[in-house]
């Protein structure tokens, strides 16, 4: 079988309707993932103050657009960290020295490894490792804005103490 024979079939293999569809429902699933992880992020730095942010929550939503991502992933792990750093300064908060950075840098490297042209056992591999990654850069945002939750819920009870002393 010469090469132009074997990329004939293989094409008509892929134009399969459940070959179609299986893609298709993947693509969704993955989005729907991205948009879900966006979100976690947008609800944490709805909780940073304005002049703290140095990316607007809605910005985050790129990182479900595919492609683009490969490269907003950085930009996004980048901004949210200053963010951060910027929100628990002013709050006198100590914290790690460049939060949710190295997860957000990881996993941004295994995304864009993962999208390369690479033989199929590698690709699978980095398909987990990206699967993981996520993950923890996932709960690493959720416990930061988890932080930033229970903060704003001390200060309103001083707020309250406040308001009864006087």
């Amino acid at each position: 079988m010469n090469q132009e024979e074997l990329q004939e079939q293989l094409l008509k293999e892929f134009s399969k309707p459940e070959v179609m569809y299986t893609a298709i429902a993947v693509l969704v699933v993955h989005i729907v993932i991205w948009l879900f992880f966006a979100n976690t992020m947008r609800k944490t730095l709805k909780l940073i103050a304005t002049e703290n942010q140095c990316i607007k929550p809605n910005q985050v939503f790129g990182v479900a657009i595919p492609l683009f991502n490969i490269y907003w992933n950085f930009e996004v792990a980048r901004r949210l960290r200053d963010s951060l750093i910027n929100e628990f300064f002013d709050r006198k908060i100590a914290i790690d020295e460049a939060p949710t950075y190295k997860k957000g840098s990881l996993y941004g490297w295994v995304y864009l490894v993962k999208n390369l042209p690479l033989p199929a056992f590698i690709s699978v591999i980095a398909v987990v490792f990206q699967f993981v990654t996520l993950i923890n850069y996932w709960v690493e945002i959720n416990n930061y804005k988890r932080i930033l939750e229970q903060h704003n819920t001390f200060r309103s009870q001083e707020e309250l103490e406040k308001e009864h002393e006087d």
